[in-house]
């Protein structure tokens, strides 16, 4: 019997669109499916405060926006507009001051005081070869590096920063702290060696190219390649959950945005039991509770110069980021928890009424907690910018458990899809060179939850689609996903 369709996907978060973008340029008939009301997954962006304050649902501000190479082939920076801060992230310290990352390393350097020549000498070489690590780290980490010198030269640095020799170079406080408020993204036990190579990686494109944020909001991205998707002859269906793979149409090729738990319960007996096996030993990691606040006017940041940074890491100093983090890993809150910060309506004044500002906040929990930690990142904010209190007009909170209830995908609240470890790098899900491949035959995983991992890239996605081409269509040229 022909095939309704040429492929389907499952899941339309970024990974998902990037799998149906790759296929339909490739001129296969591709139809995507999406639990919820409106695609997107983690990058969309609704009133969730006040009316008129426009708040990213999950992912805010995007490193990989200018160095996926997904996004390169698509030319995303030549259909959505991005404001590109100067100063790319901050990290407040205690009496009115703060490191500072600018996208210019030698004012970097400059601004970081007697460590700033050491923080250079560290991260030159890695923000010259951005793209490179960028290219490396965006695949399978079994394959050769195309710049093995960059491969090595990152891997160095990231086994010194991902130890206790960590601070062997520095010998005050705001370069450490700069270094582990990118390190902690990765929600992993500081240090690490997974998690210092993740912040590595996040400072060198932020003194590369900068870390973007997409005027708009993050579904300036989603809705440049859903339209993409449709006008290349691709549907996307909403509000349609797919509880079993024996419920969709034929197809030759089926993608998966889920996590292997979501492929164990979809597949059921079609799932060969060694396979079945070495997804269940996927391990998924913490998570997140997640505050959006609207403001009558900005953060008011003992050191003004914060004001002009597109992510703000807040926490204190390195010891206490990594007890923070490290309280968490053991299934603890702390009274004084990492809380990463944005507010985009700095750069982009569409996102608030005149004047007034949308805040965007998440702090790391124990997975499945369901804790409110509202007043917790209140308190942690107003610690660096006294009176942060008197300018809320209006929050929403949302536990762990909550942020797993909006999107399946972030299992007990982790939006890593899967614990980041240096291990689960390296076999995510599983241990082989084409790891978006699954032993059914014509079933891919394209989520956060395979290689490449975590991040608004579409990596996942678009390796998945390119394996699928391969393996069921015998086609082995990229596809054209440039604008037209």
């Amino acid at each position: 019997m022909k095939a309704e369709l040429d492929a389907i996907v499952v899941g339309s978060g970024p990974n998902g669109l990037a799998a149906a973008v790759t296929l339909a340029r490739a001129g296969h008939r591709v139809r995507v499916y999406e639990r919820a009301g409106t695609p997107g997954g983690g990058a969309a962006t609704s009133e969730l405060t006040l009316p008129g304050f426009r708040h990213d649902v999950c992912s805010a501000v995007h490193p990989l926006a200018f160095e996926s190479r997904f996004f390169r082939e698509f030319g995303l920076t030549r259909r959505v507009r991005f404001a590109v801060p100067e100063l790319s992230f901050a990290h407040p310290l205690d009496g009115g001051r703060a490191a500072l990352a600018y996208r210019d390393l030698e004012r970097t350097r400059d601004a970081l005081g007697a460590d700033g020549p050491a923080y250079a000498r560290l991260m030159a070489p890695l923000a010259a070869r951005a793209s490179a690590i960028a290219e490396f780290t965006g695949a399978t980490l079994l394959r050769v590096p195309r710049d093995p010198v960059a491969a090595v030269r990152f891997g160095i640095h990231a086994l010194e920063q991902g130890t206790p020799l960590w601070g062997a170079r520095f010998r005050e406080d705001a370069a450490p702290a700069l270094l582990t408020g990118v390190a902690a993204h990765s929600i992993l036990h500081q240090p690490s060696i997974a998690g210092s190579g993740a912040g590595l990686a996040l400072a060198a494109y932020g003194h590369a190219r900068g870390w973007p944020i997409p005027m708009g909001g993050s579904q300036a991205i989603v809705d440049a390649m859903t339209d993409d998707i449709r006008a290349h002859g691709g549907e996307i269906v909403t509000e349609h959950e797919v509880r079993s793979l024996r419920e969709l149409p034929r197809a030759r090729a089926v993608l998966l945005d889920v996590t292997p738990a979501a492929l164990i319960r979809l597949a059921g007996d079609r799932m060969p039991p060694r396979y079945r096996a070495a997804l269940e030993r996927f391990r998924y990691g913490d998570g997140v509770a997640k505050v959006d606040f609207a403001l009558s006017e900005p953060v008011p940041w003992a050191d003004p110069e914060v004001r002009r940074a597109g992510t703000v890491h807040v926490g204190g100093t390195r010891a206490e980021v990594a007890a923070s983090e490290n309280a968490v890993g053991r299934g603890r809150l702390s009274d004084r928890p990492y809380v990463l910060v944005s507010q985009p309506s700095s750069f982009d004044p569409g996102r608030a009424p005149a004047g007034q500002h949308t805040l965007w906040t998440y702090t790391h929990v124990p997975a499945g907690s369901t804790a409110d930690r509202e007043e917790a990142v209140i308190r942690q904010i107003e610690r660096f910018a006294p009176g942060f209190r008197d300018t809320i007009l209006a929050s929403r909170s949302r536990t762990a458990v909550e942020v797993a209830r909006h999107n399946p995908n972030y299992v007990g609240g982790d939006i890593s899809a899967g614990a980041p470890s240096l291990m689960q790098l390296v076999r995510r899900p599983t241990l082989g060179p084409d790891p978006w491949r699954t032993p059914m035959p014509g079933v891919y995983l394209c989520s956060a939850s395979v290689s490449p991992g975590p991040g608004v890239h579409g990596l996942g996605g678009w390796w998945a689609a390119l394996s699928a081409l391969r393996n069921e269509f015998g086609t082995r040229a990229l596809p054209d996903l440039s604008p037209r």
